[in-house]
């Protein structure tokens, strides 16, 4: 008994060593994202081959909507999902004539055409209306949104992914459930697009080892982040410009998990959150790799909790440029 008690003492004093040593290695890797753009990235085409200088989402606003598009290699069903876009926005255009928007690809250091097949959009559109950020390294998706934010000029700001899973047509659903949420703190409000409706169809049709990891990250996101939100990921978010610029100041993660982070500091701040039923279609194609990438986004999920705790990343007011 005495035996059983010792082995039962020292696994718990190794247990306690472990953590503390977790959490100093969190704290001290902690630190910032460089958000230092290189020169290239300071600048988008116009259709005539000029440089013109991106704006800042510090400055006042000066169109309805901005879309921003994250693409890695996605020359092949980018222009799909564009297609899908601008027609819907043109059409709106002609219905509203006061409505005013602009897209953002942005091409997240793609070794493809994804540059290209974007800019074919710009000259097609206008500059004013397409705009292409390319990355000189890649970030991941969340430094690619965050990049594309900063530079957007819309009232409210779409993220949207270049798969077209989500059709774009419900961003009536998100903007209705943005209007619903009320009040709204400073003008701040996000709106998710969300698959939780579809769950039971997709846990039928994956294999049990898949459907246990995705229980695995919900239970991770909702012990260590996010509460009451049931489909963190859907890559279909509206934010009013002022939550925009309040939350991604803030983020870290510049990886699979951002969506992650970006909603718990949404809810650290108290910014109203709706949560909104998206149609979705999985595309082919898809860069997350189930094992690896759902292993990565346990461990970013359990990182931000332990630097946001030990204060190696701290929640801060923005300011001006």
């Amino acid at each position: 008994m005495v035996c059983v008690c010792g082995i039962v003492e020292a696994l718990v004093a190794l247990a306690a060593l472990v953590f503390i040593v977790v959490l100093i290695l969190a704290h001290v890797t902690g630190g910032m994202v460089n958000l230092t753009r290189h020169e290239k990235e300071k600048y988008f085409l116009t259709p005539t081959g000029e440089k013109e200088p991106f704006p800042s989402l510090h400055d006042p606003h000066s169109r309805d909507l901005s879309v921003v598009i994250p693409a890695y290699n996605e020359e092949l069903r980018m222009p799909v999902m564009l297609d899908e876009a601008t027609e819907y926005l043109e059409n709106r255009q002609k219905k509203e004539s006061s409505f005013t928007y602009e897209v953002i690809v942005v091409d997240d250091g793609s070794k493809d055409k994804t540059t290209e097949v974007a800019l074919r959009y710009s000259r097609k559109y206008g500059s004013d209306k397409v705009r292409v950020l390319t990355l000189v390294n890649n970030r991941g998706k969340g430094g690619a949104v965050r990049m594309g934010t900063l530079s957007s000029r819309g009232k409210f700001i779409l993220m949207a992914d270049a798969d077209g899973a989500t059709k774009f047509c419900d961003i009536e659903k998100v903007e209705a459930g943005l209007n619903g949420l009320d009040p709204k703190p400073e003008n701040m409000a996000i709106s998710c697009g969300s698959r939780a409706h579809l769950e039971d169809v997709s846990v039928a049709q994956r294999s049990m080892f898949r459907t246990f990891l995705m229980y695995g990250f919900h239970f991770l996101v909702w012990f260590f982040c996010v509460r009451g939100i049931k489909d963190t990921q859907c890559g279909f978010k509206l934010f009013t410009r002022e939550a925009a610029l309040k939350t991604f100041s803030c983020l870290h993660v510049e990886r699979w998990a951002f969506d992650v982070e970006l909603l718990y500091i949404a809810q650290c701040f108290k910014i109203p959150i709706a949560e909104v039923a998206v149609n979705w279609t999985e595309i082919e194609g898809s860069k997350l790799v189930p094992f690896w990438s759902w292993l990565q986004m346990g461990r970013d999920l359990v990182v931000i909790r332990l630097r946001y705790l030990t204060g190696a990343w701290k929640l801060r007011s923005h300011k001006s440029d």
